[in-house]
């Protein structure tokens, strides 16, 4: 029998987004750097747990 296909989860869209309303919300704050920074660590930690759940499987 053949394996099951097996469709990975991406996460590009996710860290786009988080980019987008860190900066927003930095920017609200008067700190859109640190939105932007922040928005991509939060998309990166986000990416990292669904990449290793699905190497899980």
């Amino acid at each position: 029998m053949s394996k099951a296909k097996h469709n990975p989860t991406g996460a590009g869209a996710i860290i786009a987004l988080l980019i987008l309303a860190g900066t927003i919300g930095g920017g609200m704050m008067g700190q859109p750097s640190i939105g932007l920074l922040a928005g991509l660590a939060l998309g990166i930690l986000i990416a990292l747990l669904l990449y290793l759940r699905e190497r899980r499987k």
